[in-house]
């Protein structure tokens, strides 16, 4: 299979990639004037394959937009394509190459980086160095070398992403509000924090501090391993480490592996995060399948870019939930929800039972896995229910109308790590120990 094509360059003001985004916008605008146009003089019959057609048509201008400016816009495209029932089938399709297969830069322009960065040309820091990417991602790209006998990978942050990722939040949050139908006065706290962690990844000193911490906290977890860094070979914007050959989580769960090593992996993914979670109370936030690799019957964890910590105290009001008193208790559900900022002091009667009733149904779904003991996340049961029970209060016209900044920021990155961790055990196929 040929190489993919390269870029030579990064628009990377705020004004060229504004433009680039609104001339994306204009095409998937004459896109749907195109398609209302087909749709007046279609057969009912064949309506929905033209509105597949337009799926199509535009998830591919998006995704090329987006792959093509990286950083914010690219990992917005990352984050959605973890909940493959999010979006519809061609965004999901076109967006989950955003996990690890986003065209590569050109080599001058990452030989330029690693030079700027190291005050060194590339043949004195690595004994080899590979002209082209293994993997590209949204932040940055990965390339094989070597050095004293040692196969190394060395992440390459794409040139003017830290500096544009604010403006491309600004850009980027418009289309985010109107694709989930939000509004920006109820979520500006979630904003912020998906802000503050999205600016962390692109500071790879961080990066490298996080993982070698946590890496040293997991040493108990039998199953789980990390790769070595090399800091001398590390800066704001190169980290380099130990190459693991291996396949990514959905490749393995794609392959002929057995039961036995699926619930193997599995328990070592639920146990790795279990610890972090309760233990350390520092925990990865990025659960998409290229940061995992399984290789000799180990996980490997390869990317802390997204990383977030929490209080002792956030830990217990959040966890409140798992206590199987809560749905038998009326003022015990009702002050852990107003301890998570999820019912406000000025809702009236009705508002308070529309959300304490979908806080009931919340809970009985989302803690069957720690209420079980044991947990089949094989059976498609429990997925389809919370993929249904997202797709209702999607569509609840009541619930979309309250009105107020609800939930607590931190909340944003332990659901995603929680629900990246449930999609990840179904496409395993595991059966886990959940106690």
């Amino acid at each position: 299979m040929a190489a993919p094509p390269t870029q030579d360059s990064i628009r990377s003001t705020p004004l060229t990639r504004m433009a680039d985004l609104a001339g994306t916008g204009a095409r998937v605008g004459m896109n749907y004037l195109k398609y209302y146009g087909q749709r007046a003089v279609t057969p009912q019959t064949a309506q929905l394959a033209l509105r597949d057609e337009l799926d199509a048509e535009n998830a591919k201008a998006v995704y090329d937009s987006f792959s093509r400016l990286k950083g914010g816009p690219l990992k917005l495209a990352q984050m959605l394509s973890i909940d493959q029932n999010l979006l519809p089938p061609a965004y999901a399709s076109q967006f989950a190459q955003a996990q690890y297969s986003a065209p590569p830069l050109s080599w001058p322009l990452v030989r330029r980086t690693l030079e700027r960065e190291f005050g060194q040309p590339v043949e004195a820091l690595y004994d080899t160095f590979s002209r082209e990417a293994a993997h590209g991602a949204s932040i940055g790209q990965v390339h094989v070398a070597t050095r004293a006998g040692k196969k190394l990978a060395v992440k390459v942050q794409y040139p003017g992403v830290a500096e544009s990722m604010r403006s491309d939040l600004r850009v980027v949050k418009p289309v985010a509000l109107q694709m989930f139908g939000l509004r920006e006065e109820d979520i500006a706290h979630y904003f912020t924090e998906v802000e503050a962690r999205l600016l962390e990844e692109t500071d790879y000193v961080t990066e490298l501090r996080r993982s070698q911490e946590i890496a040293v906290a997991c040493a108990p977890l039998e199953r789980v391993r990390f790769p070595a860094f090399y800091p001398d070979r590390c800066s704001s914007r190169v980290l380099t480490m130990d190459w693991i050959d291996g396949l990514t989580l959905d490749r393995f769960a794609a392959s002929d592996a057995t039961q036995e090593s699926r619930n193997q992996i599995g328990q070592a993914l639920w146990d790795f995060y279990q610890h972090q979670i309760h233990v350390l109370h520092v925990f990865h936030a990025d659960p998409h399948p290229g940061n995992f690799l399984v290789s000799d019957g180990f996980l490997y964890v390869l990317d802390f870019g997204c990383t977030r910590a929490i209080t002792p105290e956030f830990h217990a009001q959040q966890f409140a939930f798992l206590n199987p008193d809560l749905l038998e208790s009326e003022a015990k559900l009702e002050q852990s929800l107003r301890d998570m900022d999820v019912l406000l002091p000025g809702d009236g009667a009705a508002q308070r039972k529309k959300i304490m009733d979908l806080a009931r149904e919340s809970i009985e779904v989302l803690t069957r896995p720690f209420r079980a003991g044991r947990f089949d996340f094989a059976d498609p049961s429990f997925m389809q229910t919370l993929y249904a029970m997202g797709e209702a209060n999607r569509q609840d016209r009541e619930l979309r109308s309250l009105r107020g900044a609800r939930g607590r920021a931190e909340s944003v990155y332990v659901n995603r790590a929680f629900f990246g961790l449930f999609s990840l055990l179904h496409r395993l196929g595991a059966v886990v120990n959940t106690q």
